[in-house]
């Protein structure tokens, strides 16, 4: 921290002045430090919230000041930790739209190493503010001394590691101070977003699986409740639709077995039809041209077919061929003197601005109290912030806006969430741009990438399940060849895939052969009977896609009775063998039916046929899988007997 005091002084000398803790319920420890400046009325408070069965802390700051002028922060971190090791290995998620959590680990050296965001309303799109360190050594699933970490916070981050001279290492973290000083006026309060931690000696996977549960119970939006399979019409309609053609999909999906229906981006529009990505946005009426029986008639037809329905809404952006643009060009994001920039022709609305806050949540809260039957909302952000500036804040004040529209729109997520409790919400951002656990607080599921590409999305999936839960992750099944790879997989690979998520479906249905569509409406019914143990049970990566050929993950019950084990082959090489794969998660003193779901019909089964094998065997010898092609997956399921 650092800030400078109303006579110019640039100094803070912090002293102890109290302590408190106290206990929030039975899980929860609330525990507070009091420091004082020895000269000035400035305050820091520094609060640690501990949550006994999940080993998990929250970090962070609350800065405040009694001076008689306003103090200056040039920096605010949120959290400093610092370990003691011979050497450290870190472990970060990057990537960029389509290819996003990727991971990459590397020994830290002498020196400070950054990972930060400067994007704002796509803070998370190149890098995420999530971490791993393990000490010592390279730590595995199983063993090695690691810290995870996760920032909760939608804007701008920095993450420091710095090896001291002593050789520990220092972790610094919290909101990216770059061009965001901040005024702070006597009698208010900065809080600081807190740093989600975890510590143990158990190796990563168990810090993920605190997460994990962490994130059901306090990370997530009603993280004990499993959700709906979906069925998005983007891949299928594109802004081409009609009420016809949207129907038709709806009675498809409802004959599938999927128990949403999805339409994304092109319903509104009145002067400026949403036909394309260039005009409309900020106008959130409907498209009578496509839809002249309005958002009634699709949820009554959803309804008649015993499905429900879902809306996309992007209420932070605005095109310039918009009616709102044409009444308050004063309301978007830019800078004096400057020409607007343009990205996927869009503007950012200023949410420091009431006016611009009332304005969004009077659109939200229309859509849904006029239309009750909207149970999902898929809510976007498809542009960063370029030419920051703001005409509602004063020219002092300017630099408030990197800090000031993150709250603002976690305060607009808090409203919608508890004015409609009963309404499903996504997090979106273009994919994976806002993927944090500061928004996914006020949210069901989030949208990973837009890249539903099977192989690649096996990827991104895997990097998510690090820190956040299958039940928040929507996995989707694509048509081929997919619409951004060219790549095509069997039907099969691409259900399996989506399965070790929350399944949804982006392809047109009437395309499918008889068979393919049959294989469907199984394999979705499949995944009703299994997604609870998908959705609540406790995740073991068993083969990672970035050391073998394949990969292989497990999620069992915590009683351990059951568990559905996933493995794909990710491509076919000449003369490799594959070894068994030792399972984890389940009970070596139990037995266990293990059978093949999602199996195609007249298909030679990888396992073999349905057998009793005792735990011990699973997990000190094996399962060996016989994968003969490309693209070979396979799902199977435990049950105790």
């Amino acid at each position: 921290m650092s800030a400078v005091h109303a006579d110019g002084n640039t100094s803070t000398d912090l002293r102890y002045l109290e302590h408190a803790s106290r206990p929030l319920d039975e899980n929860i420890t609330l525990t507070k430090i009091g420091l004082k400046d020895g000269h000035y009325d400035f305050f820091v408070d520094m609060f640690f919230k501990a949550y006994d069965n999940e080993n998990i802390i929250e970090q962070w700051v609350e800065i405040r000041q009694a001076e008689k002028k306003a103090v200056t922060l040039y920096d605010f971190a949120s959290s400093q930790l610092t370990l003691r090791a011979g050497d450290f290995w870190l472990t970060q998620f990057a990537g960029d739209w389509g290819n996003e959590m990727n991971l990459i680990e590397e020994c830290l050296t002498r020196g400070t190493k950054i990972i930060a965001s400067k994007l704002l309303t796509r803070a998370t799109r190149f890098v995420n503010p999530s971490f791993i360190v393990s000490l010592s050594a390279p730590a595995s699933e199983d063993t090695g001394e690691v810290l995870g970490a996760s920032l909760a916070w939608p804007g701008n981050f920095s993450l420091r590691f710095e090896i001291t001279n002593e050789g520990d290492l220092r972790i610094i973290s919290g909101m990216n101070p770059i061009g965001s000083h901040y005024k702070l006026e006597a009698g208010t309060v900065f809080a600081t977003p807190p740093l989600v931690f975890s510590y143990n000696n158990n190796g990563i996977g168990h810090i993920s699986r605190n997460f994990h549960c962490w994130a059901r119970k306090y990370g997530i939006r009603q993280g004990d409740k499993a959700g709906s399979t979906v069925f998005n019409n983007w891949e299928t309609t594109g802004f081409d639709f009609n009420e016809k053609k949207l129907a038709g999909l709806m009675a498809e999906a409802a004959q599938a077995g999927l128990e949403l229906f999805l339409l994304d981006d092109g319903w509104f529009g009145a002067k400026h039809p949403r036909d394309g990505d260039a005009a409309g946005l900020g106008d959130w009426a409907v498209n009578a041209k496509k839809l002249p029986g309005g958002i009634s008639y699709l949820v009554k037809e959803a309804a008649r077919n015993g499905i429900k329905l879902g809306l996309w809404i992007e209420p932070e952006m605005v095109n310039p061929p918009s009616e709102l643009f044409e009444q308050h060009p004063d309301w978007v994001l830019a800078q004096p003197y400057r020409a607007h920039d343009l990205v996927r022709n869009q503007l950012v609305l200023d949410l420091t601005n009431p006016a611009v806050q009332e304005f969004i949540l009077k659109v939200v809260d229309g859509l849904l109290n006029e239309n009750p039957g909207i149970k999902y909302l898929k809510w976007d952000c498809n542009r960063q912030v370029t030419h920051g500036g703001s005409m509602h804040l004063p020219p002092e004040e300017q630099s408030h806006l990197w800090i000031e529209y993150p709250r603002a729109l976690m305060s607009l997520f808090s409203k919608v969430s508890k004015s409609h409790p009963d309404v499903v919400m996504m997090l979106c951002s273009a994919g994976g741009g806002r993927l944090e656990y500061g928004s996914l607080q006020y949210f069901h599921e989030y949208w990973p990438s837009d890249n539903t590409d099977a192989l690649q999305r096996l990827f991104i999936q895997w990097g998510c399940s690090y820190f956040f839960p299958a039940i928040s992750i929507c996995t989707f099944v694509s048509g081929v060849p997919h619409i951004y790879t060219g790549r095509s997989m069997p039907l099969k690979f691409r259900f399996d895939a989506a399965m070790a998520g929350k399944l949804g479906m982006d392809l047109p249905l009437s395309g499918l052969s008889v068979e393919e569509l049959e294989f469907t409406k199984r394999a979705i019914a499949e995944y009703k009977r299994l997604r609870d143990v998908i959705m609540f049970g406790d995740l073991f990566r068993l083969v990672s896609p970035y050391e073998k050929n394949f990969c292989s993950m497990l999620y069992g019950s915590q009683d351990q009775s059951r568990a559905i084990f996933f493995c794909f082959l990710l491509h076919r090489h000449l003369g490799e063998t594959y070894p068994p794969i030792k399972l984890k998660g389940i009970g070596p003193d139990k037995k266990y039916l293990v059978r093949e779901v999602n199996r195609m019909p007249d298909s030679k089964s990888a396992f073999g046929e349905e057998k009793l094998i005792s735990g011990e065997e699973l997990v000190n010898q094996g399962i060996n899988l016989n994968f003969k092609n490309e693209y070979d997956s396979i799902v199977l399921e435990l049950t105790e007997k």
